[in-house]
């Protein structure tokens, strides 16, 4: 080692000769993707490696130092910590440097700071190539006389020093100024965390051989920490079953957690200690949630403890979160030492979670602290129960294996809250649990209904929330019941704050749906196309790709009624493509795609493919009835019938069509449609192909749309803004506004709803 030292009798250090580059030890991982940037790094005046306790700080600088060894003189020394004295300190980087053969006066040990500094910067400057000089574990306190020092020498002598520093936490060597001018390379936790190869490895230098999969799960678990893995890896020596030991790996390992407390726990204060236990109950914490959790005294220690313990890792927008074996470490600690502070600990971090708009996280620290009614009634108050239902882009954290499957028992509190049964029917219905989750719609149904006056506000929400539910329960199997629930979703809307029903776009997303399908069915073919318009654009604001990919089906289905069978086929083409789900069995919008892909096969002359789509659709409506996707398969196999017999004429429509119980309105929509399929006007044979449809573009009054005009003109059919379509298709607003008026001039249309309109009788949407 490169200058060693040995306590003196008035507490000083002296000097004591060593190597100047520490041995290679034989466990070391290779990490060449990280000796490479070192390598490039010491190109310029300053490298700094930043990473916690055991993350591989020194092991990944002696592996360059050996295998990438510079072609200049390289001093290493060792430092003492915080605990570092300036006179030996510089002792130690004048040996350090005489080692290594660069030419350096032997300081006086009265010698002063600043006229040490001045003379190595002299003579490093006198050199004709650079130095290298290594300072592991540099821990010096911020405007110290090491730190003023070391950030001296670097400015009087950057074209001749290649400093390199090893710490845990940030040194004080005005980095920013550094980052400004790129004059300082960094490698930082992330970049230290061990990958999957490296990890696998490690565990190989113990003799551990177990999969890919335990590999990355191990690795995920200690967040690619160097000791973690090493720690782990000493268990699993010990163990007969590693692939057991990792899937129940927690920060309470034995070894783990000693090796944590000792080496980061115990080195610190008091205060720091107690914020540190405090906040770890957070998975991301900030300045003010910690204040807020360990009060004004100990908060005020939050950016020490940031700017100082590798530990934490900025997440952005000022939050950091804590290493995950170290998280563990702390709430263990927390449990232990504290027990009675880890339920308050959790409420006091949901409100102030709510109260910043978090109500994910608000909702967890609420489970996590076993106030399950506090939690429904945040969920139920806040609209959210969309979120637990898994109608939204972000699913609310309730753990479904922790509540009762029948709800609230009648012996608890919880039994007369409204808003706490709801949550059950919700957590009921993630489980397919109908009879629970109808039990629980019920019971909160007739308490509801003897809530005292004065709490209407509370009625109109925990009302909304009910009908959610049965709307998200009935649509699939029951749509007319379903469609009493979207009326109730309606009339419960208005009597909620607009402001927060506008967050919640699931809601909406699915009444138009439901209330959509039900208008296509009662044959109310205009406001259905309204409905599931809508409907649409609120699905795609919620991130449901489920009620989306039902919209569009819908909407195939009147354009197909319609005889529009290129539109209709251009949104079942949507409606199946990534990253839309798939259908589960029993769906009856799949045997809607299945209906509208028979009617297409018709218009294509293709009676037999028609009715291998229709025995498709038949099969789920086994599962999930639906009398008017029933009614309208038999018109479609009736006239594949007639086409295959060659049979012409209205009397054949009619005979197809008037047999069934379709509603009027959509009887004369379909009669049209039907006569053009069996085309009374041409002779053909029965099998025979019909002919092509005409090209919708060549009826358009001047040029063709480009691809762009059909994007934009899509987005416009599903009644988004320019703003909206600009963002979609990653355009300015001005180039939106300008495909606008050029599709406006190719359709000899002036607005938007004269363009749609336009657009669908020429069959271009």
């Amino acid at each position: 080692m490169a200058e060693r030292s040995h306590r003196t009798p008035d507490g000083g250090h002296g000097p004591e000769q060593a190597d100047a580059v520490p041995a290679l030890p034989d466990w070391i991982v290779p990490r060449p993707r990280l000796t490479g940037q070192l390598a490039r790094g010491i190109r310029g005046p300053l490298t700094v490696v930043v990473g916690p306790v055991g993350a591989g700080k020194t092991a990944l600088a002696l592996e360059w130092a050996h295998t990438r060894r510079p072609p200049w003189p390289l001093a290493w020394v060792t430092c003492d910590g915080p605990a570092e004295h300036p006179g030996v300190f510089w002792q130690r980087v004048s040996g350090a440097l005489s080692a290594a053969g660069v030419e350096v006066p032997e300081p006086a040990a009265s010698e002063d700071g600043p006229l040490l500094v001045a003379t190595l910067a002299a003579c490093l400057n006198g050199r004709e190539e650079p130095s290298v000089l290594v300072l592991d574990d540099f821990q010096p306190a911020l405007d110290s006389p090491i730190a003023r020092g070391v950030t001296h020498l670097l400015r009087h002598a950057p074209d001749k020093l290649r400093l390199v520093v090893l710490a845990r936490r940030d040194p004080p060597l005005h980095l920013y100024r550094g980052r400004l001018t790129s004059e300082v390379a960094e490698v930082r936790t992330a970049d230290l965390a061990f990958d999957d190869r490296e990890a696998a490895a490690l565990l190989a230098q113990h003799g551990i051989d177990v999969t890919k999969q335990t590999v990355s799960t191990l690795r995920r678990r200690a967040d690619g920490w160097a000791a973690g893995l090493r720690l782990a890896a000493m268990s699993m020596e010990r163990r007969g079953d590693p692939e057991r030991f990792v899937a129940q790996l927690a920060g309470d390992d034995e070894a783990i957690s000693s090796y944590l407390v000792e080496e980061v726990l115990d080195q610190q204060t008091p205060g720091m200690r107690r914020l540190l236990l405090t906040t770890s109950i957070l998975d991301r914490v900030n300045a003010e949630l910690a204040a807020e959790l360990a009060g004004d005294a100990d908060g005020v220690l939050f950016a020490g403890l940031v700017r100082e313990n590798s530990f934490l890792r900025p997440v952005g927008q000022g939050w950091y979160r804590c290493h995950q074996m170290f998280a563990d470490v702390l709430r263990t600690c927390l449990r232990h030492e504290t027990p009675g502070l880890v339920a308050p600990l959790h409420r006091t971090a949901a409100a102030w979670l709510d109260g910043h708009g978090l109500l994910a996280d608000a909702v967890r620290h609420l489970l996590a602290a076993g106030d399950w009614d506090e939690a429904a009634r945040l969920i139920v108050h806040r609209l959210a129960i969309g979120q637990v239902l898994g109608l939204a882009r972000t699913r609310l954290p309730v753990d479904a294996g922790r509540l009762p499957a029948d709800g609230p028992s009648a012996d608890k509190p919880s039994a007369d809250e409204p808003e706490s049964l709801l949550l059950a029917a919700a957590v009921a219905r993630t489980r397919r649990d109908d009879q629970a989750c109808v039990r629980n719609l019920e019971r909160s149904a007739e308490l509801l209904d003897r809530l005292p006056p004065g709490e209407e506000d509370r009625v109109a929400r925990c009302r909304l929330a009910h009908a959610v539910i049965r709307m998200e329960r009935l649509r699939c199997r029951e749509p007319r019941r379903a469609g009493d629930a979207a009326a109730d979703a309606e009339a419960a809307g208005p009597q909620v704050p607009h402001a927060l029903l506008a967050e919640r776009p699931e809601i909406p997303a699915l009444t138009l749906a439901v209330r959509g399908s039900g208008e296509l069915r009662a044959g109310s073919l205009k406001a259905a196309q309204g409905s599931l318009t809508r409907g649409l654009k609120a699905a795609g604001a919620a991130g449901n790709g489920t009620l989306r990919r039902d919209c569009l089906v819908e909407l195939a289905l009147l354009e197909a009624l319609r005889g529009r069978f290129r539109a209709a086929d251009e949104l079942t083409a949507q409606a199946v493509q990534p990253p839309m789900p798939p259908w589960t069995a029993g769906e009856p919008s799949r045997a809607t795609l299945h209906l509208v892909r028979a009617w297409g096969a018709l218009a294509r002359g293709e009676p037999g493919r028609a009715r291998r789509e229709l025995a498709l659709g038949d099969s789920v409506l086994r599962h999930a009835a639906d009398t008017f996707l029933a009614e309208l398969g038999g018109v479609v196999a009736r006239i594949a019938a007639t086409v295959e017999r060659g049979v012409r004429g209205t009397e054949a429509v009619a005979s197809a069509v008037t047999v069934s119980r379709l509603p009027q309105t959509v009887q004369r929509t379909v009669a049209p449609t039907c006569a053009r399929l069996l085309n009374p006007a041409g002779p053909r044979r029965g099998g025979d192909a019909a002919p092509p449809e005409r090209d919708p573009l060549a009826e358009v009054p001047a040029e063709r749309l480009s691809a762009r005009e059909r994007d934009v003109l899509d987005r416009l059919a599903q009644m988004m803004t320019t703003e909206e379509i600009a963002d979609e298709l990653y355009l300015s607003v001005n180039t939106v506004k300008t495909h606008l008026k050029s599709v406006y001039r190719k359709l000899a249309v002036s607005r938007r709803s004269a363009a749609v309109r336009r657009a669908r009788e020429l069959q271009i949407l």
